[in-house]
């Protein structure tokens, strides 16, 4: 039993080891990853439609809409300028705090629950996809949007449950909620 313990926590600690050399990687600036995502499918129900990072950027940045991007909200039934808001909401969190909070047994269930909205086309690693988009998103500022969690996302394709975008903004509000309640017990 204290065999399974001690492996467990040696576990845990380089993990967390990890992370906190991944974050201070990423703050001094050494490449660790080249490309982000570039396009975004985007399910709702059997509906099924590609977009690219670029052009759900610029429409969140300036308002401008593509004209595939315009028959997408139209073939989807979204109103533009509420996606626009949803997209670029930002959430105030601490990088640090997030990356060790990713790293909890509480943070890997929060994982789990939120990757099933977002993923990589496999399904698989879409958890660690997800962990690294949202760290690598809340370094510069401490701040993080749905925008930037996708246009951070480590693979060149990303699905996403366009009809649970909401819901998806609001799992990941909840997770960031709850960083300061376990901050105090973060090693």
């Amino acid at each position: 039993m204290f065999s399974i313990v001690k492996h467990n926590y040696s576990y845990l600690w380089l993990k967390t080891l990890l992370s906190c050399l991944f974050v201070l990687t990423l703050s001094l600036g050494f490449p660790t990853q080249i490309y982000g995502a570039e396009t975004i499918v985007f399910k709702y129900g059997f509906f099924r439609q590609s977009i690219s990072i670029k052009e759900l950027s610029t429409f969140v940045e300036t308002g401008e809409m593509s004209s595939s991007l315009c028959k997408f909200f139209e073939s989807a039934k979204q109103d533009p300028e509420k996606m626009r808001q949803l997209l670029g909401e930002k959430i105030t969190v601490d990088a640090v705090i997030l990356s060790k909070f990713l790293n909890t047994f509480v943070g890997e269930i929060l994982l789990n629950i939120v990757s099933g909205y977002i993923q990589t086309p496999s399904g698989r690693a879409s958890r660690e996809s997800l962990r690294g988009a949202l760290v690598t998103s809340a370094l510069p500022d401490n701040n993080i949007s749905l925008i930037e969690i996708l246009e951070n996302y480590p693979t060149s394709e990303i699905h996403v449950e366009g009809d649970r975008l909401l819901e998806l903004y609001q799992r990941l509000k909840e997770l960031i909620d709850q960083i300061p309640q376990i901050k105090v017990i973060l090693p």
